[in-house]
């Protein structure tokens, strides 16, 4: 996976060439990613999902993540970036299921890892109860639920802990129930910056959902 080739950009977001995934990390370049949200409503409730991240992966094993998100390989357009969604949890989606939420970028450093990302960000609006999502072991271990008040308030400062439900798949491959309380702490540290974004873009969604009758 590190020898894996990607686009590269500069400072001003003009591809320059390639590199691979573990050059684009040590040495800082831009890159594309792809990243699908998830919300779903119970009742007049809407919910986010999220992965629990592997114990086994490199960056944030065991931290709650994104639903599902991955680079964007060299020459590869939005539409194929959309397999992460497949290849993570299970979930069979075409890019015009998805709403887009735009290009965000950002820029986070953690230890010998410099992560300069340029996101296709998008969201799905799912029936699919979190119990029903298949998941690529090695990538991710869980997935969890949290009221969208409650994850926004959360990154807003108004509150220092969600109760995150769900499950977390066990040593003998099953569905454990997962229930517990979650800080900042116990999820990726994406930039505020980033997650002020995608809560405004969700919350955009949402509305429309909700006027469109879907809730």
């Amino acid at each position: 996976m590190e020898s894996e080739k990607l686009t590269v950009f500069n400072e001003r977001h003009e591809k320059i060439g390639e590199a691979t995934r573990r050059e684009v990390h040590e040495k800082g370049y831009w890159h594309e990613a792809f990243h699908c949200w998830i919300i779903a409503f119970e009742g007049k409730i809407p919910f986010v999902y999220l992965q629990l991240r592997s114990e086994d992966k490199k960056d944030y094993p065991g931290l709650l993540d994104i639903a599902a998100a991955g680079h964007m390989l060299a020459g590869e357009t939005v539409e194929e970036g959309v397999r992460e969604v497949e290849e993570e949890i299970g979930l069979r989606v075409k890019l015009s299921d998805l709403k887009s939420l735009g290009v965000i970028p950002y820029a986070v450093k953690n230890g010998a890892l410099i992560d300069r990302e340029l996101a296709h960000t998008s969201v799905y609006m799912s029936a699919k109860p979190v119990q029903n999502f298949v998941l690529q072991p090695e990538e991710v271990a869980g997935m969890v639920k949290i009221p969208f008040d409650a994850f926004a308030e959360l990154w807003s400062g108004k509150r220092d802990q969600v109760l995150i439900e769900g499950f977390e798949i066990d040593e003998y491959g099953e569905q454990a129930e997962l229930k517990k309380p979650a800080g900042r702490e116990s999820f990726v540290p994406h930039p505020a910056f980033y997650y002020d974004e995608v809560i405004k873009g969700l919350q955009k969604e949402i509305e429309v959902a909700k006027s469109a009758g879907i809730a």
